[in-house]
């Protein structure tokens, strides 16, 4: 089943939108991600390449989609997909086949992967460039390298087969990177599972639980919803916390620690990506509450940044300022200094940026600044839908920095999911509890 949200007519649109920016004299080949091996004969879960999804909605590994420009019909689409065979679906599962493929699915053709080869080789012989994402499947590469490369007597004598390549990921990433109402909707769906997951984990929280407990609440939940993680989930208890990216999950949680939870869903392939921070037993300390509510002050203060036509680091800057001002006033960063959200001062304690882009990739693609390092970054337009996460990290474990001895341990980051629209910004997230009220009632409810 592709894409249950997104319609055949809007994959088609999305097709002809990238076909119509290449020269009619181009192949389109576009391999599916390769399965990865985990142990032995046992592979990781599979999960299409995202710019597959997006242009057709196919779920199916070891298959290829292509597009050529046809002289009398126009570009016609093309997936190659492994064939129906008995003996290896009795094992693996009930595959759609070529058929299943052509009549699922919004394209134009199918033939068999076992094909591949030979009909890429007559495809070749009549364009002069090839579109292909370099890195994804190797055989691929060295298939069109090897047609570059050729010389023959029709190449000769003609000057048939490819002249040069073309990477598509830049035209498609700027595509992806605004969205349809149909793409928020599926996204909207998976926020609302992640934010429903983690209010099942704040009522289960306890203390001495185990983060790995927490962990199973989350990603149960997820399942239960037929939904999976869209990145692995952080579960960080006290000073596990202060780790931007941590990912063991296996300490136990003490009696008074926050807890961090950093985890997020996919719904066919849409993701969500949430954080929240909360003390376990149910009940902010007074240090906790102070570095709290300046983290959630600069969250509602870079939330409101996000509006048609502002600089896509507007949300961040408008957050440093909240910290920074926050520091200061607790004595954590000196009064008299110019620039107190500078990397010596306010960097020592907030060490990533304020959000990313969010969509069929957790962290999506499209470049914050298309002119280059010296140019302004991208304004932000109707459709985009962008994290917003700030943090203060007092890891008690560094040795680079003197931490605050009231503040030791204690990590905070707290993430919502923002559409860009033309009125206020849609705070897809915005049932999973964050106000510190909330937080304890939930908790010790």
């Amino acid at each position: 089943m592709h894409g249950a949200g997104i319609s055949d007519l809007e994959y088609r649109q999305r097709q002809q939108r990238l076909l119509t920016q290449l020269p009619e004299d181009t192949l389109l080949i576009m391999p599916n991600q390769p399965t990865a091996l985990r142990t032995n004969d046992v592979d990781f879960p599979y999960r299409s390449h995202s710019d597959i999804l997006y242009l057709t909605g196919w779920t199916e590994m070891n298959s290829v989609l292509v597009a050529q420009h046809q002289s009398d019909s126009g570009w016609e689409v093309a997936l190659f997909v492994p064939p129906k065979d008995t003996e290896k679906e009795i094992w693996t599962g009930i595959r759609p086949g070529i058929e299943g493929a052509l009549q699922s699915h919004p394209i134009d053709a199918a033939y068999s992967i076992l094909e591949i080869e030979r009909r890429l080789g007559e495809m070749m012989s009549i364009c002069r460039t090839v579109a292909l994402s370099p890195g994804i499947d190797l055989k691929f590469d060295k298939m069109v390298q090897a047609a570059l490369t050729e010389s023959n007597r029709p190449r000769q004598r003609y000057g048939t087969g490819p002249t040069a390549t073309l990477d598509p990921r830049p035209l498609i990433a700027e595509m992806r990177l605004r969205k349809s109402d149909a793409e928020i909707q599926l996204m909207q769906e998976a926020a609302d599972i992640a934010s429903d997951a983690h209010r099942h984990a704040m009522k289960g929280a306890y203390s001495k639980m185990g983060e790995w407990q927490l962990q199973a609440l989350v990603e149960g939940y997820f399942l239960s919803k037929r939904s999976n993680w869209s990145y692995p989930s952080i579960v960080a208890g006290g000073d596990n916390a202060t780790i931007l990216h941590y990912h063991a999950n296996n300490c136990e949680i003490n009696d008074g620690d926050l807890v961090l939870i950093d985890a997020g869903c996919e719904v066919n392939g849409y993701a969500s990506d949430i954080t929240r921070t909360f003390p376990v037993n149910g009940k902010f300390t007074d240090e906790q509450r102070e570095i709290y509510e300046i983290v959630l002050a600069s969250q509602k203060a870079a939330i409101k940044e996000c509006v048609v036509g502002n600089p896509f680091d507007a949300p961040h800057e408008a957050a440093k300022r909240v910290l920074a001002e926050g520091l200061v006033k607790l004595g954590i960063i000196p009064e008299d200094i110019d620039d107190p959200t500078a990397p010596e001062y306010l960097g020592k304690w907030y060490m990533h940026n304020t959000g990313h882009w969010l969509g069929l990739d957790v962290h999506d693609v499209g470049i914050y600044v298309p002119g280059g390092a010296d140019s302004e970054p991208r304004l932000l337009e109707q459709g985009m839908v962008l994290t917003v996460e700030p943090g203060l990290y007092f890891g008690e474990w560094r040795t680079d920095v003197a931490i605050p001895k009231k503040y030791a341990g204690i990590g905070i980051r707290i993430e919502d999911d923002i559409v860009i629209t033309t009125a206020e910004p849609l705070v897809m997230t915005a049932s999973c509890p964050k106000e510190i009220d909330d937080i304890e009632s939930m908790i010790q409810s």
